[in-house]
């Protein structure tokens, strides 16, 4: 049973009174273009749990869509943030140095998939880090063709929203997007686009973009693929074992770069700093945003040497880079590294798949447990053979699991989403796992 003093706590049915007059309120003076899952009115944060403005205390397994990885109101970064603020908040780095953004930069290319020889560009955003890997393979190869998966999710400024592809949603009423851009099926291995089974297939998926994808779309004119190791808005889905490794060579036939789109798998959700490092595969060109801030608006694109030398004034931004942003970055790095994380996260991952995987075989609407670390997908269909989604049953179950408590929200067309902060801690994670498993034999 839940202990209460530890766990999450609900004094006020929600949306409590406080909270309804602020939802009148946003709805006011706020454009409403959001995909809100319920009407959650945050108050504060601590560790693994959030507060609403009504008293109620929620156990945290989204961490702000995987931005809030050491749990909130972590005192090194609060430090860090208040350190420097008193120091400097903004200078544009676009035009003048300082000493947070080229340190923590110098941090990333240590830790670069790539290998240290590289150099970063910052962003506010990973939609603008994006933009910036669009902008720099472009420049770099003089091509124009840019490929992307379906179901991929890499943005919503008009150049990034290109090579989104996830809901329709997102792109209707806003084209014409970036001309040059093609899309070719993501390994979606449980919904195979072309009906065959991982066994045998050989990554037949590849061989399409060989046969097909290049054979309209010039490869001595395509400059990138851009693609996610592990699609986050398209449902939490791995890549197969060795499809990177295979896609990766026909990409390097052609000359084509790869970037891969960290945003909310890097920084360690997955249990290594980044996910493509469990594909043993070297991109060219990687993005990060999310975690990367501690909690501030923080992007960043990290390029190989020679793939970043662009000529002055090609590409800048005023705020990116910012240091109080980078001071935060910094002191993520270092609670990460001081506290062994990466190799917690490996463990807490396995445990969470192996109990989802216990509530799956005792309720068939799960039909899918996929992950890496702590960046969990839990697939909800109607039937494990028709393998319909199941929409309305994954909406019933991530309001009726804030009613009781924990913040959880979906991804794709019907998998709950699974992002606690990188600190929560097994007793935290039993929690959550109860509050989700009673709202499953609910429904």
């Amino acid at each position: 049973m839940l202990n209460e003093d530890k766990g999450p706590r609900i004094v006020v049915e929600p949306p409590g009174p406080k909270a309804v007059k602020l939802i009148e309120a946003d709805k006011k003076y706020i454009m409403q273009s959001f995909n809100r899952w319920y009407p959650l009115v945050v108050e504060r944060g601590s560790g693994s749990y959030v507060y609403d403005v009504d008293g109620n205390k929620y156990l945290d397994f989204n961490a702000g869509i995987a931005v809030m990885s050491l749990g909130h109101a972590n005192k090194l970064t609060i430090k860090a943030i208040t350190e420097q603020a008193q120091k400097l908040m903004h200078y544009s780095f676009t035009d003048f140095l300082y000493e947070p953004a080229t340190k923590l930069a110098e941090k990333l290319c240590e830790i670069a998939p790539q290998g240290p020889e590289c150099k970063v560009f910052f962003a506010n955003s990973g939609a603008e880090a994006n933009e910036a890997m669009i902008k720099a393979a472009r420049w770099t190869t003089k091509r124009q063709y840019v490929l992307a998966f379906t179901g991929s999710f890499h943005g919503r400024t008009l150049g990034s929203l290109s090579l989104t592809a996830s809901k329709p949603v997102q792109r209707r009423y806003f084209g014409p997007l970036l001309p040059g851009v093609e899309h070719v099926p993501f390994p979606y291995c449980y919904r195979c686009p072309f009906k065959l089974e991982p066994k045998s297939c050989d990554f037949y998926c590849i061989d399409y973009i060989q046969e097909q994808t290049l054979r309209y779309t010039p490869a001595e004119e395509t400059a990138l693929f851009m693609a996610e190791a592990i699609q986050g808005e398209g449902g939490y889905i791995p890549a197969p074992e060795g499809y990177f490794q295979k896609l990766k060579k026909l990409l390097d036939k052609h000359g084509i770069l790869l970037g891969v789109d960290e945003v909310q798998s890097g920084m360690g959700r997955t249990g290594k700093w980044f996910a493509i490092e469990h594909f043993n595969v070297k991109p060219d060109y990687v993005s990060m945003a999310k975690a990367l801030g501690g909690g501030l608006p923080l992007g960043a694109l990290i390029g190989r040497e020679e793939l970043m030398e662009l000529d002055p004034g090609s590409h800048a931004s005023t705020f990116g880079g910012n240091p109080v942003a980078c001071a935060a970055g910094l002191s993520v790095f270092e609670e990460i590294e001081s506290s062994n994380l990466l190799q917690d996260v490996t463990k807490k991952g396995e445990y969470v798949m192996k109990r989802l995987r216990e509530i799956q075989d005792k309720h068939p609407i799960i039909g899918d447990v996929r992950g890496k670390g702590l960046m969990i997908g839990a697939e909800l269909v109607k039937n494990p053979n028709t393998k319909e989604p199941a929409k309305e049953e994954l909406q019933k179950i991530i309001v009726g699991a804030w009613k009781s408590g924990l913040v959880v929200i979906g991804a794709g067309e019907s998998t709950i989403r699974i992002c606690p902060p990188l600190t929560i801690t097994q007793d935290e994670l039993d929690m959550g796992l109860e509050i989700l498993e009673k709202q499953i034999r609910n429904i």
